[in-house]
């Protein structure tokens, strides 16, 4: 089965400084129709103002991926790590028990576009952690390149839930085909550009979800920049 959402039927937040679109419930936006995904729970489409960014705030329990799309995004947190997020970075953080991060855009003419995603974990209370790997344009060119999986394979960031994040740039003649388990959930997410999804026509922001589903076919890019999860129903 398939179920497509528009972007325009996300929710909405504008803080003045950040403009913020939610693919799911998050804080003032309580969709009970879309609180997560198997262990999908935030894809929030982030554009952060020059010179702002959000201060030290905690989280607990919730794998953390940060994906920036354009500009860079300055970390800092209670474990001592501090890097720029930079476009082709992955980003996880573990909050686990607990942990306190920073995020900033420094740059005082230029916008940070990112998408930050919020995974569950398998277990609750672990210790807290963080990673961050680039993955270059070539890596992701008319392919889905792995980059968030649960035992770091193919070098790919490690993350503590049933489910992996695979990133593809596909435009012109590039296809990418793969294998699915129908008994797991998958969720398309298209951070920019046009594409066709198992025959489904998807624009900037518009998702894919697929249960039951035993193959994914990415075709008829244009300039088109696709995340996709494979999750645990």
């Amino acid at each position: 089965m398939l179920t497509l959402r528009r972007s325009d039927e996300r929710g909405y937040a504008d803080h003045g400084w950040l403009q913020s679109f939610h693919s799911f419930s998050f804080a003032e936006y309580d969709d009970p129709a879309h609180m997560g995904f198997g262990p999908l729970r935030v894809i929030n489409d982030d554009v952060i103002a020059p010179g702002r960014g959000f201060g030290m705030h905690g989280h607990r329990d919730m794998e953390i991926v940060t994906y920036v799309l354009e500009g860079d995004l300055a970390h800092k947190d209670s474990l001592g790590n501090g890097a720029s997020i930079l476009p082709g970075d992955v980003q996880r953080m573990s909050a686990g028990k607990g942990i306190l991060h920073s995020e900033f855009n420094h740059d005082l003419y230029k916008q940070t576009h990112l998408l930050q995603i919020w995974i569950e974990p398998n277990e609750r209370g672990l210790r807290p952690g963080y990673e961050q790997k680039n993955f270059s344009a070539e890596d992701k060119r008319g392919r889905l390149r792995l980059v968030a999986s649960p035992d770091g394979r193919d070098g790919s960031v490690t993350i503590h839930a049933d489910a992996t994040l695979s990133v593809g740039l596909f435009d012109g003649a590039e296809t990418a085909e793969l294998s699915l388990n129908p008994a797991r959930k998958g969720y398309v997410h298209v951070a920019r550009g046009q594409v066709v999804v198992n025959g489904q026509a998807l624009g900037t922001g518009d998702a894919l979800k697929l249960e039951g589903e035993s193959a994914l076919k990415i075709e008829q890019g244009q300039q088109a920049e696709v995340l996709f999860f494979d999750l645990a129903a």
